[in-house]
């Protein structure tokens, strides 16, 4: 590992001390150009932090729409006449599960296509008529069809977040903002349980609860109208200029030009968007793929989706309402999320996810106690919603924020797009085959060999992290790509 790391900084070396050379046209002062970015400071952050925040709108939503069936359920189901059929109720929660693996699948295609902004507004549509659908309608097929279409825009929101705040952010800040888009995404599930509160006592308030959420929805359209598009998708396009208007927006006319040669070292701007899905699983592209696609399994094989689910009874157990267990779990995960924001960009991502990995492995250990015949019920208790807490804390600390903003940063601009939507299909699939078999897999297997399993896969994470990921902290992404990708 040491010494693919020593070709990597080599290579980022090198890429520096060539700066000022093999760039054709306006660019060939690009070694004096970067000095006088330099001589200028890093850019300001406030330039980019609104279209940043307008950008998390979409992780919002995706938080909010996983979390407004939970305190819902049970009234929609006697409103819609399939009470205590748990079938249908595993397919309300299940059906945008669906619909977000299809819309992360696309999602790299349409970013391509279309670009950062327009791909904002078309995943408010779904969301927009999907949450439109459940809320007026009279039929479990209406409120699947509505799961289904709001899931489409929760595969593809995300997925085009993680893109663009990556790639219209300054890089000494890029953590920072990166992490953003978790934070959204906890106050989206806040939201969902604080709106739902009434549902149990008011008999059509499940219906509110979906009406509001295309406000946000509403908000993100017409918002992504006054947002920058990102100069990435541009210079790839070919559309130099524009994306020196979009640089200056973002960071200022000062280091248009530096961002500007420093871009096109890597992407030469007149390439035409060929890249196929069958490119990211072999040649140059393979490694940066397949850590991108490890990494976010490994992340839902840590177990935490489970741990989400089966919080509730381990809460119930120590005598603790449902709705405050649930809240009390969304403040630790905003709380770590907050966290995290603040470290990102001093410790790195490596660090963050190392620890991470590490400290759910311990957090399950506590669980996995907990299960133990020798222990004491009180201490069992004690033991077991500690456990949750910690794995909930330590997730939101490294695990939860950093792969989305760790892979957008490591893949190429060329690839970028589809190789996020691979992954973030990836993260579906394995996030979906999870939440089936968990509760079977608990009745067959016990809490003791399941939780050992979740756990394995965090030491695996710790593992997998340590020897195959680069620390991305404090370089822009045409450095990350060169150091990364072989010649």
């Amino acid at each position: 590992m040491r010494g693919r790391q020593a070709v990597g900084d080599a290579a980022v070396s090198t890429y520096k001390r060539v700066a000022s050379k093999d760039v054709e046209g306006d660019y060939a002062n690009e070694g004096r150009l970067q000095g006088l970015g330099r001589e200028g400071g890093n850019p300001p952050w406030s330039k980019s932090l609104p279209h940043i925040v307008v950008a998390t709108i979409a992780s919002f939503l995706f938080g909010y729409h996983l979390g407004v069936v939970n305190d819902t359920l049970e009234s929609i189901s006697i409103d819609l006449g399939f009470s205590g059929n748990t079938m249908a109720e595993g397919l309300v929660v299940s059906m945008s599960l669906g619909g977000a693996f299809l819309g992360s699948l696309f999602s790299g295609s349409i970013a391509d296509y279309f670009g950062r902004r327009r791909s904002f507004q078309m995943c408010s549509l779904p969301l927009i008529v999907g949450a439109s659908m459940s809320a007026t309608t009279s039929s479990l097929a209406g409120m699947l069809t509505g799961r289904f279409l709001v899931g489409l825009g929760m595969g593809l929101g995300p997925a085009v977040a993680a893109l663009y705040v990556a790639e219209v952010s300054p890089t000494y800040v890029r953590g920072t903002f990166g992490s953003f888009t978790q934070i959204a995404t906890c106050l989206g599930l806040m939201g969902s349980f604080v709106i739902g509160i009434p549902a149990k006592d008011s008999k059509d308030w499940w219906r509110v609860c979906f009406w509001v959420s295309v406000i946000p929805a509403a908000l993100l359209a017409l918002s992504m109208e006054l947002c920058a598009e990102s100069p990435h998708w541009l210079f790839k396009k070919g559309r130099s200029a524009e994306a020196e208007v979009e640089f200056e927006r973002l960071l200022g006319g000062l280091h248009v030009k530096s961002a500007i040669a420093e871009l096109s070292k890597s992407d030469r701007g007149d390439e035409a968007d060929t890249v196929k899905f069958s490119e990211l699983f072999y040649g140059r592209h393979y490694k940066v793929v397949f850590i991108g696609s490890v990494l976010f399994a490994l992340q839902q094989l840590s177990g935490i989706n489970a741990v989400f689910y089966f919080s509730s009874s381990v809460f119930k157990s120590a005598g603790v309402p449902p709705d405050t267990a649930n809240m009390f779990v969304a403040v630790v995960n905003l709380s770590g999320s907050c966290t995290a924001t603040i470290l990102m960009d001093k410790l790195g991502r490596k660090l963050l996810l190392l620890g991470s990995f590490l400290g759910m492995a311990m957090s399950l250990a506590l669980q996995i106690i907990a299960a133990c015949s020798f222990v004491s019920r009180e201490m069992s208790v004690y033991l077991s919603v500690g456990g949750v807490l910690l794995v909930v804390l330590t997730f939101s600390l490294g695990a939860g924020p950093v792969p989305s903003l760790l892979l957008s940063e490591m893949f190429p601009n060329r690839i970028r797009a589809k190789a996020m939507a691979w992954c973030m299909a990836v993260h579906w699939g394995v996030n979906f085959f999870v939440g089936l078999l968990f509760l079977q897999l608990l009745e067959q297997l016990g809490p003791k060999l399941l939780y050992t399993f979740f756990a394995t896969c965090c030491l695996i994470g710790f593992v997998f992290v340590k020897r195959n990921v680069l620390e991305t902290k404090g370089k822009s992404l045409q450095e990350i790509e060169l150091a990364l990708l072989p010649a």
